[in-house]
């Protein structure tokens, strides 16, 4: 449906999209892992690349900076030679951890619902038709 067949004003439109923007940022593969390793304290860009398996130099420069725009993590240059650069979470960023963790612990208590939900899903999938044209998947 888009969003001129919609009844949602355009200032409910205005307030979602910044906090949309966010959580994409917030929710990332490579955000989420960025933030979990900065929690112990400051921590540097190799430290960091090091922590974050898989995420490129590029990829990391960016999520880095993306955080900080977003007052996540603040970046901190040390006046040595050759300059020492560390990054650490805002109390906004800490915040977002202990959500994060109560999420975590949240998937980790319904893990086995939903491998079980999955797996009664699946099962309907691929069942044949059922007599009298009734679809056998859920939600068709």
């Amino acid at each position: 449906m888009s969003r001129s067949h919609t009844d949602v004003s355009e200032e409910v439109t205005a307030e979602a999209c910044p906090l949309v923007e966010v959580i994409d940022h917030v929710a990332g593969k490579w955000s989420i892992s960025i933030l979990v390793a900065a929690v112990r304290g400051p921590i540097r860009f190799t430290e960091l690349e090091r922590s974050v398996d898989g995420i490129s130099r590029r990829m990391l420069t960016l999520n880095l900076r993306r955080l900080e725009r977003d007052g996540l993590l603040t970046r901190t240059v040390h006046p040595t030679v050759p300059p020492k650069v560390e990054y650490s979470l805002t109390p906004m960023a800490r915040e977002l951890y202990s959500s994060l963790t109560g999420l975590v612990e949240w998937a980790e208590r319904h893990r086995g619902a939903i491998v079980q939900a999955r797996a009664a899903y699946d099962e309907a999938a691929a069942a044949p038709p059922q007599a009298g044209g009734t679809p056998s998947r859920p939600g068709r």
